[in-house]
């Protein structure tokens, strides 16, 4: 389910979404970022800035610009530390004083079994984790965080990234890298956590949404098909793995190399820890093991 090529924002323009609410996408496209970051603007007088973006200065210089007389930047909000999506938090806090708000820094909200196995050495396959990124004030799971004529609710929802927030606007909810309608989102251990990834798009599934502003793309306007959508070809490339391991033991490269056949070969490293990621949720339930050490390399055995 891939969204129609017909999103071709202006980079650095703030469109008008809703009342209240614009958009400037960064410029910064690429295969995993599509037309750019998504930077979303709210409010009318005190403005929230969410996902201030990668680190370019035209963007910087775009969301100063789009203030209006008598607004000023209250709050800066990051989703996740992404190097797309947090670098630019700290120069836009220095410019206008207002404080940085994440759920914390890179390894915040980083699951178990990820902090054990970048413990034993597993490092993150090249996504751009922004090292660096420390917010001003960290927040919780149901925070309520308000501006003068908007609030927000935190709801963590870890799978991406282990510090990944999405943001509820009444009933519009900004999903940064967790919903997307232009792909799947991208879980890649040990910063990504398939099983955390399932469990918030479950979460997310109990409400009633009518839009979604994800981090990349355009609004996803039917927020409970897409997230069906997202459940389902995860169970999908669950039941591929699976039916590939009945016939014998295999890595994490053996099988994304056997699934992901029409993947461009530049991207099948990313596939590769995409099936790991999905490994590592099976192991969890009983229904594979590793053959040796639980790792990256290690050959899978199929047990129900």
């Amino acid at each position: 389910m891939q969204a129609p090529d017909n999103f071709n924002p202006v980079p650095g323009q703030a469109m008008t979404l809703a009342p209240g609410l614009r958009r400037i996408v960064a410029p910064n496209p690429s295969p995993m970022t599509y037309r750019g970051t998504n930077t979303y603007l709210l409010g009318d007088r005190d403005i929230a800035v969410i996902d201030p973006g990668p680190l370019i200065e035209a963007h910087l210089d775009a969301i100063l610009n789009a203030l209006e007389p008598g607004q000023r930047i209250s709050h800066i909000l990051v989703t996740h530390s992404h190097l797309d999506h947090s670098p630019l938090a700290a120069p836009l806090s220095h410019r206008t004083g207002a404080p940085v708000l994440a759920f914390g820094g890179p390894q915040a909200g980083r699951s178990a079994i990820m902090t054990r196995l970048a413990q034993q050495g597993l490092a993150g396959g090249g996504e751009g984790i922004d090292s660096e990124f420390r917010p001003d004030q960290e927040v919780s799971d149901g925070q309520m965080i308000e501006g003068d004529d908007w609030t927000l609710e935190v709801i963590h929802t870890p799978g991406h990234l282990g510090n990944h927030i999405a943001l509820a606007w009444g009933d519009t909810c900004f999903t940064a890298d967790h919903v997307m309608g232009w792909a799947s989102s991208l879980v890649s251990p040990p910063d990504g956590d398939l099983t955390d990834f399932m469990a918030a798009c479950y979460r997310l599934r109990e409400r009633d949404w009518s839009v979604f502003h994800p981090g990349h793309g355009a609004p996803v306007t039917d927020p409970t098909a897409r997230l069906d959508w997202l459940i389902n070809h995860r169970l999908g490339r669950e039941a591929q793995i699976l039916t590939a391991l009945d016939d014998t033991p295999a890595t994490a490269q053996d099988l994304a190399r056997r699934i992901y056949t029409e993947t461009p070969e530049a991207l099948l490293p990313a596939a590769e820890r995409n099936v790991f990621a999905h490994l590592v949720d099976l192991t969890g339930k009983s229904r594979v093991a590793a053959i040796g050490d639980l790792s990256a390399t290690a050959q899978f055995r199929r047990l129900s």
